[in-house]
């Protein structure tokens, strides 16, 4: 019995929503040691590289594909928000190589399991989406937004302890961008849960 192929676009969103659980199940790995951060930046490079060429993917799909399993708008927005979420793991890691950040850090290990547990849901909600198991999907993006309010309630809990502890103002400014970068990126993984509702709410 023949197997029915997979839509081109459902299956490129699985690749992308299982790339970001490869990156940010590395990126968890790493924080906890800081071993070598030029192998971590490299191979985080190469995790966003790719969810680039997925994104090349979908967008050469959309230019010769007349009718789409949903609205071409929607899956040009979702690409771009998966993308998004690789795009601040690869910028952040970028930011410990160029700051010689070499020490773990437990708020940014914190951070490293928010963003591990979000990339999870996403995949979830991903494989949910191209089996047209739309409602199931929300129990996904609630997970996501309560996640994002995590992130929201460390970033708080790090700036405040940063201003109260560390007076050296060179390591303050470096550690504020990295906690504000890696709190932008849970709001990058509740873009995504946003970006599903929307198609939720077009397509049930």
């Amino acid at each position: 019995m023949r197997v029915k192929k997979k839509d081109i676009f459902f299956q490129t969103l699985e690749n992308m929503a299982d790339a970001i659980v490869h990156a940010a199940d590395y990126f968890a790995e790493q924080v906890t040691e800081f071993n070598n951060v030029d192998q971590f930046a490299k191979k985080m490079k190469e995790f966003e590289s790719q969810c680039d060429s997925y994104t090349h993917t979908i967008i050469v799909e959309l230019n010769k594909t007349f009718i789409t399993p949903i609205e071409r708008d929607d899956i040009m927005n979702l690409t771009t928000t998966l993308d998004d979420v690789v795009d601040g793991l690869e910028a952040t890691t970028s930011r410990f190589f160029m700051y010689h950040l070499s020490e773990p850090d437990e708020h940014i290990t914190h951070f490293a399991e928010i963003l591990r547990n979000s990339a999870y849901e996403i995949q979830k909600a991903i494989h949910l989406l191209s089996e047209k198991k739309l409602l199931a999907i929300r129990e996904h993006t609630i997970r996501l937004n309560d996640l994002e309010n995590q992130g929201d309630d460390l970033l708080r809990i790090c700036i405040n302890e940063l201003f109260a502890k560390v007076t050296d103002p060179i390591v303050l400014i470096k550690k504020k961008e990295i906690y504000e970068r890696l709190e932008t990126t849970t709001d990058a993984c509740e873009h995504v849960a946003n970006m599903l509702e929307s198609i939720i709410m077009r397509n049930s």
